[in-house]
């Protein structure tokens, strides 16, 4: 039985209420818990944690799946106090024991005093960017991805602990042509794809590709 652990970071504060990702979030839970092999537990950064529980939930799990808005170019301020809280309580408590140097030699091997390896983790990710900023000559992220851009940061984060990275999803331009109903159909096909590829390889070619 795969244990997935599952961190809504979005967020509640001021014109944003964290609709969006709080209805991936609950797709998540919706869909790990329908399926026989999967346990899962889950966090939600806007209400009360301890960062003891969230560290063994960490330790715990095979899966964390992370939930995020993009406000600024960064996640929000809850889920970064949240990783900066949780990941300082996991240091030589299962999260990290060191930055990986040795006195002998500190010029080598930096990142690599994680905990967590053989753990995998899946980001997705919401915009009010449309997709085009990214890949379209001459627009804003000079075609550089989600990935390989704006979330560099949170994936090298996410590595410093020795998980690697399944293949994320992002939602673009969610506050002016939001489609929940469209991006919750291509959430669940990444799902599926992802985690029951047996039912993905069945699933209608038009819902991989909307």
């Amino acid at each position: 039985m795969k244990k997935i652990f599952v961190i809504n970071g979005g967020q509640i504060f001021e014109h944003s209420g964290g609709k969006f990702n709080k209805t991936i979030f609950e797709a998540s839970l919706k869909f790990f818990s329908a399926e026989q092999d999967f346990e899962v537990r889950s966090t939600d950064i806007n209400e009360s944690y301890d960062p003891a529980q969230e560290v063994e939930n960490y330790v715990w799990a095979d899966v964390v799946i992370y939930h995020t808005p993009i406000w600024w170019f960064h996640v929000p301020y809850g889920l970064k106090k949240y990783i900066d809280v949780v990941f300082t309580e996991g240091h030589q408590k299962g999260i990290y024991t060191s930055d990986g140097r040795s006195s002998e030699n500190p010029a080598i091997n930096y990142g690599t005093g994680g905990s967590l390896h053989g753990k995998q983790y899946m980001v997705t990710s919401s915009w009010n960017a449309p997709e085009t900023a990214f890949t379209l000559p001459g627009e804003f992220f000079n075609e550089r991805s989600v990935d390989e851009g704006v979330l560099f940061g949170f994936h090298r984060m996410n590595a410093f602990t020795g998980m690697k990275a399944l293949e994320g999803i992002h939602f673009h331009d969610v506050e002016k042509n939001a489609d929940m109903v469209r991006d919750l159909d291509r959430y669940t096909a990444h799902l599926n794809k992802i985690f029951i590829p047996e039912v993905y390889e069945n699933e209608p070619v038009f819902d991989r590709n909307n």
